[in-house]
Order: C-alpha cells, then sequence, then structure tokens
C-alpha cells in the first residue's frame, strides 16, 4: 500500500504546492552515486558527501576541503539547496527547551521544538506544513494542510538539532540528539513516504545516517489504520504514539474527526497489532480536558477497552490539556488528573502524566501553529 491510500484519506483538500527542491538528504545511496557520477566525478564521491552531511552534520560545501575547489559551488547548487532557514528561536525551561520557527522554500512555516532532560535530547519533529486532521482542540489542527513536506526537509531539522546538541548551544554544553518524535505539526502517515525514508536515515549508522537508534524514534498518529499496519512490516523497531484522547467513539467522533473513518475499535485493534509484530509496546496518547474526557467513567472505560487485548502492551501518557488561544476546551484539574492515572494504575496499566515543555512559548503538544512571532520579545 503507497501513499495514493493516505492522501485520499488525509490530504482530500491540500492545495497544489510545488515540490522542496531535491536535495542531497532526498537521494537514496544508489541516487547519490547516480547524482555525483552524472556531474562527472568518481563513485566515491556520493560517500564522502554522505560522511560530511551525515556524520558531521556539515552543508557548507566551501568547507569540504577533499573536493576540488572549482567542483564546489557546482555541488553546493545543485545537491545542497537550502530546504530550511531559520526564522526565530524561543527558549524556556531555563535554555533547556527551544522551539525554532523554519521557513521553507516556498515561504511555508513550520515548527521544532528541542527538549533536553538529564538523560537524553529530544527533537519534535513536524512532517507536513499545517495539518488536515482538524482536531479542533489542536493549535496545528486549525491550520488546515497546506502541502507534505520532503524527506530532505524532514532530515534538515534533525541535522540542525544534532549540531546544535554537539556545538553545545542548549543549556547543559555540549552533547547528543538521542531521540526523534514526529509529533510536531502534521500527520506523519499523511506523508508516510517521505517520513518513512527520512526514519531510515535517522537510524542508519554513519554515514549513511545520523546513527540514532530505531528504538528512540517516535511515529505519532490519529490513528490512520492503513499507515499503522503497513509501519508494522517496516521491519524498524520504532515506536508508535496513537492519539487516542476518548475511548467511546461518541466522544471521540468530536475530539478526533478521524475517528468516523476508522473508529476505536479499529485504530486499537490495528495498535494492538503493531504491538505483537514488533514487541515495542504502544503509546496512547490522551490530552485531558476538562469535563471533556478527564472524569473518572473516561478512565474506567479506556481501561477496559485498552486491557481486552491483555496486559502490558501500551503505556498511556495522559497529557494536561496546552489550551490555545480564543478556544473553549481548557486544561483538567489536578484532582482530576490525579484520578484519572490513579485508576489507570489501579486497573494494571502503565501511565506517566506527560511533561508540558515550553507551553509558555507555545512549543508544548497541539500548541504549534507556526506563528511569526516578534523578535524584539525574544
Amino acid at each position: 500500500m503507497g501513499d495514493t491510500g493516505f492522501r485520499e484519506v488525509l490530504s482530500h483538500a491540500h492545495a497544489a504546492r510545488g515540490k522542496a527542491p531535491r536535495h542531497f538528504a532526498d537521494m537514496t545511496d544508489d541516487e547519490a552515486v547516480e547524482a555525483v557520477t552524472g556531474m562527472g566525478l568518481p563513485r566515491f564521491r556520493a560517500r564522502q558527501l554522505a560522511s560530511h552531511y551525515y556524520g558531521h552534520g556539515d552543508v557548507d560545501v566551501e568547507s569540504f576541503t577533499d573536493f576540488p575547489r572549482d567542483l564546489r559551488g557546482r555541488i553546493a547548487e545543485t545537491l545542497f539547496p537550502v530546504l530550511i532557514d531559520e526564522v526565530t528561536r524561543q527558549i524556556a525551561d531555563e535554555g533547556m527547551t527551544v522551539k525554532t520557527l523554519w521557513r521553507l522554500f516556498d515561504g511555508s512555516r513550520i515548527e521544532s521544538v528541542l527538549m533536553r532532560y538529564p538523560r537524553r535530547a529530544t527533537l519534535c519533529i513536524s512532517s507536513q506544513v499545517g495539518c488536515g486532521m482538524g482536531c479542533p482542540f489542536c493549535a496545528t489542527g486549525h491550520l488546515g494542510l497546506t502541502r507534505n513536506m520532503s524527506t530532505g526537509e524532514i532530515l534538515e531539522q534533525v541535522r540542525v538539532a544534532s549540531c546544535a546538541m554537539r556545538d553545545g548551544e542548549v543549556a547543559g554544553g555540549p552533547g547528543r540528539l538521542s531521540n526523534v518524535v514526529f509529533m510536531g505539526m502534521g500527520e506523519p502517515m499523511g506523508n508516510y513516504r517521505s517520513v518513512l525514508a527520512a526514519v531510515r536515515r535517522i537510524c542508519a549508522p554513519a554515514p549513511g545516517g545520523f546513527g540514532i537508534s530505531a528504538r528512540n524514534i517516535t511515529i505519532s498518529t490519529v490513528g490512520v489504520v492503513p499507515g499503522i499496519r503497513k509501519l508494522a512490516s517496516e521491519g524498524l523497531p520504532v515506536r508508535l504514539a496513537v492519539s487516542l484522547h476518548a475511548a467511546s467513539d461518541v466522544l471521540r467522533d468530536e475530539l478526533v474527526p478521524m475517528n468516523r473513518r476508522f473508529d476505536t475499535t479499529q485504530v486499537l485493534d490495528a495498535a494492538h497489532d503493531y504491538y505483537e509484530a514488533t514487541g515495542r509496546r504502544v503509546s496512547i496518547e490522551y490530552a485531558l480536558m476538562r469535563g471533556i474526557n478527564d472524569q473518572a467513567e473516561h478512565a474506567t472505560l479506556l481501561a477496559k477497552r485498552l486491557n481486552h487485548y491483555g496486559d502490558d502492551w501500551v503505556h498511556v501518557n495522559p497529557i494536561p490539556l496546552n489550551p490555545i488561544e480564543g478556544s473553549r476546551w481548557t486544561a483538567s484539574k489536578p484532582e482530576d488528573e490525579r484520578r484519572f492515572l490513579d485508576i489507570l494504575h489501579h486497573a494494571g496499566i502503565a501511565a506517566t502524566l506527560r511533561d508540558t515543555r515550553g507551553s509558555d512559548i507555545d512549543g508544548a503538544c497541539g500548541q504549534l501553529a507556526a506563528k511569526m512571532e516578534d523578535s524584539s520579545t525574544l
């Protein structure tokens, strides 16, 4: 099953936009060899370029001293066009959270968020410009879908963050990017081909990729069943995260419009099959909304639905809702959050209240909206 099926579901209203310029990061190994030999260069030059890009995070071709000076300009123009350009950078959590607004080749804007923790550094990346899922409590969903991002545009977010960690640009000194989550703007399953190509490069060892363990990569979805099932067949031990938000179809129809296409039973069946195919516990993402889905009966139903499939196959992440401006949806009361967790734990379900990093800079879950910030406030 290819992208076409996903686009039919997810991108029926997306605008006709041009494709991003083809970049070295968009190419397979064979395509890279073809590109360099097409320029009259020997095959080994493709591996040298991969070493610069993936191994060192370098795109300044003029600094590639292992290439003849008179070739560097042509290589830069042909293989390393600028795909993302930083517009603004915002800092939160004493420098441990960095949200970056990027301008793409066509003027579109996307965001990524780099979060440093004591034992890991996680990058939340975007895979689409906007999002076509229309979840009413999510700022990104209000944007609508503009277009899919290219593999190169996705990987550039990872490359820049890797360099930022390496060079000590994040509070805490030099370090290493260890985790990547596809939880930024967009529905990853709606851009399946580019997302999977990016995942394979992220987890491939240098010089063929960034060398981040596949087990430290998470792909999130609102519940696009064909995508979940295809991902289960890829042979990649990435973590699947399902944004469930409600265990009943009546409520989820309101919160996640995609539920009208793939209901909770179809989504949970596919998620459990993913667990059986990969051996990786599935993350269930659940944004807690005051008086909407955070009461005892909601937690009890969720526990019942998950336990139907057996023990220890999921980890639930209740997420305190990050309210968006002008929205009627708001965060749960702390006592309701605690009760929700207690009910899940009593039912034998692993659950951890999600840390809301970056909420003061609109960088937390559900808040990414690619807004043009006034740089004087940063």
